[in-house]
């Protein structure tokens, strides 16, 4: 199919770098495998940004918004070619006990807002058009916990850009001229064992967590281990530091002893993201890896591309000629970083301006 950038319209992102909400939903789904499923769930991408506007409607100050963005399987017999140069499966990782799970995922849909109700009120909407073509992989209620403090007790997304920072860290530039407005977005879903992490010391948390708990500064370098989650996390090349877009959000179940915190990373390229994850599951160096996950399990692990609005709108309902897929098999060991050639390759996150 033709991109917007080829058709010269104005490219409009989703609401990627939308601001921080009290309330959200992640949904994610997988569609069922013929030809008539495919062609509704393309009718009603085109039709997507129409559904939000009419909840959002409902109480515009509340902040309603909804990111849809897509597996790589899924993407070839939606979309076709062309494809997004880095959307690939997620990429599962083992070391020791520690299992980063790769688990099925066609389309993801991140619903935000100030207002449980309205997120909930699109969800209902958004099944309700396309449920008996989908089935649902997994659907997490999240909420804002009293200072942005995750159910740990720790604040989550100190550290994350903001403004024209979070714009370069989070959406795809001119290294991919026909996806330039999308992003690239991990998912995990990950299970904490409150019983044993409480029982720990605040100081032995805060070494873990890099940070103090109740005032939220970080540890100087002097008491901060290499271990630390939050040292693990940084990434630099060139000097420079490499971020994502994390919007997380506690949930759980009291009552089923369940609790977790939704990680949902957006990134202009899924690599820094997944070095991220290779050092906290096998450790830099091997070995010294990300203590936190000593409490804490992912369910769940899915990568998906978040094509722009405008690309979106114009989604054609007829079949697509198939893209060639660029997915590589990887092992359970393999790392997603080159051994010999570890640059990312993508320039300045500065974002030069589309020529």
């Amino acid at each position: 199919m033709d991109t917007p950038n080829e058709l010269n319209e104005v490219v409009l992102p989703q609401t990627v770098t939308g601001p921080l909400t009290r309330a959200a939903i992640f949904l994610v789904l997988c569609i069922r495998q013929d030809e008539d499923a495919y062609a509704r769930v393309r009718t009603f991408c085109a039709g997507l940004s129409g559904l939000i506007r009419a909840v959002e409607f409902r109480d515009i100050e509340a902040g309603l918004t909804c990111v849809a963005g897509f597996g790589s399987d899924a993407w070839d017999k939606l979309f076709g070619a062309p494809r997004p140069a880095e959307l690939h499966p997620f990429q599962e990782i083992r070391s020791g006990e520690r299992h980063a799970v790769s688990t099925p995922g066609d389309i993801l849909f991140h619903i935000r807002a100030k207002r449980m109700d309205l997120c909930f009120e699109l969800a209902m909407q958004i099944m309700d058009s396309i449920g008996d073509v989908v089935t649902v992989a997994d659907e997490v209620h999240g909420f804002r916990y009293f200072d942005d403090r995750d159910v740990m007790g720790f604040v989550d997304g100190t550290e994350n850009p903001r403004g024209d920072a979070a714009r370069d860290a989070a959406i795809v530039g001119v290294e991919d001229p026909a996806f330039a407005g999308g992003s690239y977005v991990i998912v995990q879903k990950y299970l904490h064992d409150l019983k044993a992490w409480n029982a720990l010391p605040v100081e032995m948390q805060e070494r873990i967590i890099g940070r103090r708990k109740l005032s939220d500064v970080e540890l100087s370098d002097a008491d901060k281990p290499a271990y630390a989650h939050n040292a693990l996390t940084n990434i630099e090349e060139n000097g420079r530091q490499l971020q994502i877009l994390r919007d997380n959000m506690p949930f759980g179940r009291p009552g089923h002893g369940e609790f977790g915190t939704y990680f949902i990373g957006y990134s202009r390229t899924p690599r820094i993201t997944e070095i991220m994850l290779q050092n906290m599951f096998v450790g830099r160096p091997p070995g010294n890896y990300d203590r936190l996950l000593d409490f804490s399990r992912p369910a769940t692990g899915t990568l998906f591309f978040v094509p722009t609005a405008t690309f979106l709108d114009n989604v054609p309902a007829d079949t697509p000629d198939i893209a060639e897929s660029a997915d590589a098999p990887l092992t359970e060991t393999s790392s997603p970083v080159p051994a010999k050639d570890t640059s990312l390759k993508i320039g300045s996150l500065k974002g030069e301006k589309d020529e």
